[in-house]
């Protein structure tokens, strides 16, 4: 299990995706959907 070194170190968006490659550095991708709220019918 991995262990949380700094809190709160990046401002996340909605609707990506934050992950530690393997450099150890932190990457953004946008995600193929979803972080939009959905329309009431």
């Amino acid at each position: 299990m991995g262990k949380v070194i700094l809190k709160n170190a990046v401002q996340r968006k909605p609707g990506h995706l934050y992950y530690v490659d393997a450099k150890g550095n932190v990457c953004e991708a946008v995600m193929a959907r979803g972080g939009k709220k959905k329309k009431k019918k």
